[in-house]
């Protein structure tokens, strides 16, 4: 199967969209260090489920997986310090961490069912 037909593919680069919104409204000093992390972060989500699906087999696929996965709890970490810092607002902090949770189990089930190939 080709990634760009995979639903957590498309679901993730909706993720990326929402993330790059958010972020604009970040201040201008932290372009170049909190912004750009949680930029950096959301995209290795749907790249790392595109790099592993073109491996060549199974066991090299799932590395990738889990890097994905391991940029989701990143991004939520740096949503969880751009609350503290004041930059992103509680309500959008839990709106954003439900997605999130949603997206780990998604990407979590599709970890298992690639172990299983």
């Amino acid at each position: 199967m080709n990634y760009t037909e995979l639903g957590i593919w498309k679901y993730l680069r909706e993720l990326v969209k929402l993330v790059y919104k958010l972020t604009k409204s970040y201040p201008q000093e932290e372009l170049y260090g909190l912004t750009n992390q949680i930029r950096r972060s959301v995209i290795s989500v749907p790249s790392n489920i595109a790099e592993g699906c073109g491996r060549q087999s199974t066991k090299e696929t799932i590395p990738f997986l889990y890097i994905s996965r391991g940029s989701l709890y990143e991004l939520e970490t740096q949503l969880f310090l751009s609350n503290d810092l004041e930059f992103l607002p509680e309500e959008k902090l839990n709106n954003l961490l439900i997605q999130i949770q949603t997206w780990k189990k998604l990407l979590n089930e599709f970890i298992n069912y690639y172990k299983k190939l």
